[in-house]
């Protein structure tokens, strides 16, 4: 094993995601020999390339955060934008953790006086720091992947809110099984910002609406008729009966 293989996987354990561009500066060497370093460790499945980022092959769940937050890029910056162009100045919201809810944060920050309640800390952070908003952060032990809150405090701060939209997200969207997600936990929160909502807003790129199969991911509760869908590409036929009670719009992205 080379010195540069073990400052690799260190860097990774570490932050979960890095890119190449980083790597090299960090090992002072081309991005051209960063990715001759990591071909053979993609190989072994000790690593993985996601977009230009190394993230970490130790996860059988979701990728970390950050590195999610380098998928689709794209796509999910259009969803984002369409997500608040539904969301009225002085609106009341509950946000999930992930990296679609965190564009969709980073894309409420041209709205204004707004009260959040949410169990991502990137998301309280991103809302927080704007004149006007008022941001609670639902929970007070954060899970280390991806600073989100699950424990007890999470669903009491929830429960006592009442909201305009529940802006969730999903792991994966299957034809039969509908919404997934990865934990026990994604679910039951998503189901207490869906009992305080006056609407359920599922945000969820294109690339996630496949036949899962006998996966072993978790179907979240089903969501009231008239709920919005928001993704930036139409679904194929085989998802017609899924979203048949639903509103969907489809958020346009940007060329190049």
């Amino acid at each position: 094993m080379s010195k540069y293989e073990t400052a690799i996987r260190e860097a990774v354990t570490l932050r979960g995601s890095v890119t190449v561009a980083e790597l090299a500066d960090a090992l002072d060497v081309s991005g051209q020999t960063v990715r001759r370093i990591i071909k053979p460790m993609v190989d072994r499945g000790e690593v993985r390339k996601v977009h230009g980022a190394i993230v970490s092959a130790r996860r059988a769940m979701d990728p970390p955060f950050l590195a999610r937050m380098h998928e689709q890029q794209k796509e999910k910056a259009a969803i984002a934008a369409a997500v608040a162009q539904l969301i009225d100045d002085d609106g009341i919201v509950a946000i999930d953790t992930g990296s679609t809810s965190a564009y969709v944060a980073q894309a409420l920050r041209v709205r204004r006086n707004l009260t959040v309640v949410t169990n991502s800390a990137f998301v309280a952070s991103t809302l927080s720091m704007i004149e006007g908003n008022r941001v609670f952060m639902a929970g007070s032990r954060l899970r280390d992947h991806d600073g989100a809150a699950f424990d007890r405090a999470a669903f009491d701060v929830i429960g006592g809110f009442q909201v305009d939209y529940a802006i969730l997200s999903a792991s994966e969207v299957d034809p039969k099984r509908g919404f997934l997600v990865q934990e026990q936990c994604e679910k039951d929160i998503a189901g207490a910002m869906m009992e305080v909502a006056s609407c359920c807003l599922m945000a969820v790129d294109g690339a996630k609406f496949r036949d899962t199969g006998r996966s072993p991911l978790l179907s979240l509760p089903r969501m009231p008729e008239g709920s919005i869908i928001v993704t930036e590409s139409a679904p194929d036929s085989s998802f017609n009966n899924l979203l048949k009670p639903f509103r969907v719009e489809i958020a346009a992205t940007q060329a190049g």
